[in-house]
């Protein structure tokens, strides 16, 4: 990336053009295979190992069939997701794609519920956690507060999301891959056990074909969230290998291995084990997997199946408090938020306000809300998202605006037809979960108008001056005082690693006797922050405005 010509784009408004050149810095070094893997990762856990008992206290055995639906569902999303992702590929996530289509109060109010559904989903992966170690305490006669070791877990990954842990899926994924593969081996298992009954899943009452069949499209709602993953690998479409071709067959194949899976292992926990097993006391269990394992492959093997989820929950919570805390910073960032939400940690280099934000908020579900509750919640967030996404692609492709930059490297088959079905198929869902998930939407829409008529209206203002002003004022700089800024910036980096955040940034000019407004220091850091993380190269920072053109400096000049 040529760093004079990226600065000369940002200052003429080229937002495409330095989207390109900061994509084209970054190694694509993400094949097919690595996309199929990441996505897959992303989708199966609490809704394998937590969600089967509940989806089941719905409809009954049949909800393999429920699995199915929902993945119907999905696809559109999948595949409108693709084309937008191939379109930004170094665009990272749902919200940048709906903020840019339908403005920033849509932005405000997909972005939070994004957020809710992202901390939802990781709630509910704390609470299989609990439900699993509890199976442990139990055998091993240990007496633990499951509630309180669940915020005591809580409070601990929120700790770890602070200090910056970011090797967390290089952990995840092989014990994801090592769960399901004794999941898998106890399948194969039961498909020999003779007190199996394939017909259960079926023909009887709560069986797909049965009498309680026409609850299928209410427990395909509730299980809609465990397909939430298959499109996080779009938000690294910018290290994806080829990306028009890559991205969206990736997504594809992971999503029909996942649906494979989900129903097929749904169709054997329920032949191979009775209904009344996944209940106690009339309830759903939390622990369907260890009660699949034990029935099957014995006690043992059962605890083994109980502390092998316990990591992949504990994993899976703690990158969904990454993932959700991120909405929060992308969108203080585009100013809807408060700036302390994206203001990064000095030393940790991390957003630390709204990793606790979204712990708290977690916790607040954890303490009062019904488990049941928060997965529909979730599910429902989730599906007005892809709904949202469906009617992104279109808009896009009829918009003249959009046409100057909207230029997608694959394309949606079957365009619109695929985006309508996903539109009513969605909305039809969230009015099948009943009002609860209505009463969550409106909420959440509440919420995020309030917010953007309260804070975000006034600040979400298009400034383009102050960066480019305080590039003339500090280009082509004499000696004396490129080493004055140097050296105030250097004095406000308390981190100590020639990075500055944000309130560094605002001081350091401050001291240099820059006088703007706090929504134009903020505007100049995220002019100036192409990678979006948070910080500034201190080294960077100084080349991109002290260079204005190629002439002489003032030291060369005198």
């Amino acid at each position: 990336m040529n760093l004079k010509q990226t600065a000369s784009k940002l200052v003429k408004g080229d937002v495409k053009g330095v989207i390109e050149d900061v994509a084209d810095t970054l190694e694509r070094s993400v094949g097919l295979s690595g996309v199929v893997i990441i996505a897959i990762a992303s989708m199966v856990g609490s809704g394998l190992f937590v969600m089967p008992s509940f989806a089941a206290d719905i409809m009954g055995p049949g909800i393999w069939m429920a699995f199915l639906l929902s993945a119907l569902v999905v696809f559109p999303g999948a595949i409108s997701k693709s084309e937008l992702a191939s379109a930004m590929p170094s665009s990272g996530g749902s919200y940048v794609f709906l903020e840019r289509t339908y403005g920033p109060l849509f932005g405000t109010v997909s972005g939070l519920g994004l957020w809710a559904s992202f901390l939802l989903k990781a709630a509910f992966a704390l609470i299989g956690f609990s439900a699993y170690m509890y199976a442990l305490t139990e055998y091993f006669d240990v007496e633990v507060n499951m509630q309180i070791l669940s915020i005591v877990t809580l409070a601990l990954i929120t700790f770890l999301n602070i200090l910056g842990v970011k090797k967390i899926k290089a952990v995840q994924t092989p014990i994801l891959g090592v769960t399901m593969a004794l999941l898998l081996l106890v399948c194969i298992l039961a498909l020999f056990d003779g007190n199996a009954d394939f017909s259960r899943p079926l023909t009887t009452k709560g069986g797909s074909f049965g009498e309680q069949s026409f609850k299928v499209a209410e427990a395909a709602a509730f299980v809609f969230v465990a397909y939430a993953g298959v499109i996080k690998v779009a938000a690294i479409g910018g290290e994806i290998k080829d990306p028009g071709r890559n991205l969206p067959l990736g997504i594809l194949i992971s999503l029909g291995l996942v649906t494979f899976l989900y129903c097929a292992v749904t169709f054997i926990m329920f032949a191979a084990v009775p209904e009344e097993a996944y209940q106690v006391d009339g309830k759903p269990v939390e622990n369907p997997v260890f009660v699949f394992v034990d029935y099957v492959a014995g006690t043992k093997i059962g605890l083994l199946a109980a502390f092998l989820a316990v990591l992949t929950m504990a994993s899976g919570a703690l990158s969904g408090i990454l993932a959700a805390s991120r909405f929060v910073f992308a969108m203080a960032r585009d100013n809807l938020l408060p700036q302390a939400l994206e203001t990064v940690n000095a030393k940790y280099e991390t957003p630390h306000w709204p990793i606790l934000l979204t712990g708290f908020a977690m916790l607040l579900a954890i303490l009062f809300l019904p488990v049941k509750d928060v997965a529909k919640l979730a599910s429902g967030f989730q599906i007005m998202v892809f709904v949202a996404v469906n009617s992104s692609v279109i808009v896009l492709r009829r918009s003249p605006q959009a046409q100057e930059w909207y230029k997608p490297d694959y394309k949606s088959p079957l365009y619109p037809f695929v985006q309508i079905f996903g539109i009513i198929s969605g909305v039809a869902l969230v009015y099948l979960m009943g009002e609860k998930a209505l009463i969550g939407a409106a909420g959440a829409g509440a919420l995020g108008a309030i917010t953007y008529i309260g804070y975000g209206r006034k600040h979400n203002q298009v400034i383009t001056t102050p960066f480019k002003n305080l590039r003339e004022q500090f280009s082509n700089p004499t000696k004396a005082e490129h080493d004055l800024r140097l050296a105030a910036f250097k004095a406000a980096d308390l981190g100590l690693k020639n990075h500055l955040t944000l309130p560094e940034f605002i001081n350091a000019l401050k001291a240099l006797g820059v006088s703007y407004t706090n929504d134009e220091f903020r505007t100049v850091f995220h002019k100036a922050d192409t990678d979006e993380n948070g910080v500034l190269d201190i080294d960077e920072f100084m080349i991109l405005i002290e260079t204005i053109d190629d002439g002489p400096t003032k030291s060369e000049a005198e």
